[in-house]
């Protein structure tokens, strides 16, 4: 929620919001006939559910776009697929991470060895994190620590013990002598922002596109009696 609207961070890839067309940073202001100043984020997560099927008509107002306009959106479920890999010509290779999910790490170091043994001498890897709202932290610090020989990957600062923590690349990288270069853009939030922050600063890859979202915070789920 964004000033009492519903702000897009990024659409799942090849979800129906995205051939419906919505883009990162698009507003909601209305979900069928309901304004989206009257409801709460968890309602929203009500709004946007139903069976598969069944269309929702969303309003939304966008950047460049002097008029609010209408998406119908027509509601499935949704098989998140969060990896994809290709080859971009030989010797070069492209890993599209479009969120972290609990097999996101796995799942990329598996690509990364199949791309490897693909290709007679790996040049360079383009690592797509565009429109990545983040995920499972872990999954996050997993693909970074299969690209660093060593260095922090992450920390974090808190008013108790548990909530500050430290995370290090251990010794060895499955792309030794690998250029890698990381697409980010101002929907790339959280986990993404952690991955591309550590292969940076250890000097591992050079960051291209746009600044990104800029969510410093780790929060954690706590629950009640």
């Amino acid at each position: 929620i964004e000033n009492g609207l519903i702000k897009i961070i990024a659409p799942m890839d090849d979800s129906p919001a995205a051939r419906a067309g919505i883009q990162a940073g698009d507003l909601i202001i209305k979900l069928d006939d309901t304004p989206a100043q009257e409801v709460t984020l968890g309602d929203t997560t009500e709004l946007l559910r139903g069976e598969p099927g069944t269309k929702l008509r969303l309003t939304i107002v966008r950047d460049g776009v002097n008029e609010p306009f209408e998406v119908t959106v027509t509601r499935e479920i949704i098989k998140a697929r969060s990896i994809r890999t290709r080859e971009l010509e030989p010797g070069y290779g492209y890993i599209r991470i479009s969120q972290f999910s609990a097999n996101s790490g796995t799942e990329v170091v598996e690509a990364l060895g199949k791309m490897q043994g693909e290709a007679n001498a790996m040049k360079g890897m383009v690592l797509d994190l565009r429109n990545n709202p983040g995920g499972v932290l872990e999954a996050a610090v997993a693909v970074a620590d299969a690209m660093l020989d060593g260095g922090n990957i992450v920390s974090a600062e808190g008013r108790t013990p548990d909530a500050r923590f430290r995370m290090d690349a251990k010794p060895g990288q499955l792309l030794s002598g690998v250029d890698v270069v990381v697409l980010v853009n101002g929907a790339s939030a959280s986990a993404a922002e952690i991955l591309a922050g550590a292969l940076k600063d250890n000097h591992r890859a050079r960051l291209v596109g746009r600044r990104t979202y800029g969510k410093g915070l780790v929060q954690s789920v706590i629950p009640l009696s």
